[in-house]
C-alpha cells in the first residue's frame, strides 16, 4: 500500500502541473467564431480539460463515484468530433495531412475513458490512477502532434 501512495503522489505532483499548464495553455486560445462546425473540436476539449481536473482529483481522493460522474460529462463529445472530422469541418492545426491518425489516437483515448469509467464504476483506485497518467499521456502525446 506504502508503494501504491507513493506512485499516487509522484503522479499528482507531475500530472498536475502538466494538466494545468494544458488547461491554461488551451484557454489562451482563441476559441473558434460561434456557428463553425470547429467548434466541436474545442468543445471536446474544454469538457476534456474540465472533466480531467475532477478525475485528477477523485483519483488522488480515492473517490471512484465522483471520477464516474465526471467521464459522464463527456458522452457524445467524441461523436461531434468525429461527425465534424468526417465532413472536413475540422482543420487540425499541425499535421493536417495525419487526420487518420487523430482519429485513431482518439478513438484509443475514448476505449481508455471507458476503461476508466469501468474503473471508477468499481472503485479500482489502483486502475484509475495507472489509466488516468496514460490518459493524460496521450493528451500531451496528441497535442505535441496536432498543435503548433
Amino acid at each position: 500500500m506504502k508503494t501504491f501512495s507513493a506512485l499516487l503522489t509522484v503522479f499528482l505532483l507531475f500530472a498536475a502541473p502538466v494538466a494545468a499548464y494544458a488547461a491554461d495553455d488551451h484557454h489562451r486560445q482563441d476559441p473558434a467564431p460561434e456557428g463553425n462546425p470547429e467548434n466541436a473540436l474545442i468543445e471536446e476539449m474544454r469538457k476534456l480539460d474540465s472533466a480531467f481536473r475532477e478525475i485528477v482529483s477523485a483519483v488522488a481522493l480515492g473517490d471512484g463515484h465522483r471520477a464516474h460522474l465526471a467521464i459522464e460529462t463527456l458522452h457524445g463529445a467524441m461523436e461531434k468530433t468525429q461527425e465534424a472530422l468526417h465532413h472536413g469541418e475540422v482543420r487540425l492545426r499541425k499535421n493536417a495531412a495525419r487526420a487518420e491518425d487523430f482519429e485513431r489516437m482518439d478513438r484509443e483515448f475514448h476505449a481508455d475513458l471507458e476503461a476508466l469509467a469501468r474503473a471508477a464504476h468499481h472503485d479500482d483506485i489502483r486502475e484509475m490512477s495507472g489509466l488516468t497518467k496514460k490518459l493524460l499521456d496521450g493528451c500531451v502525446s496528441c497535442h505535441t502532434v496536432f498543435r503548433p
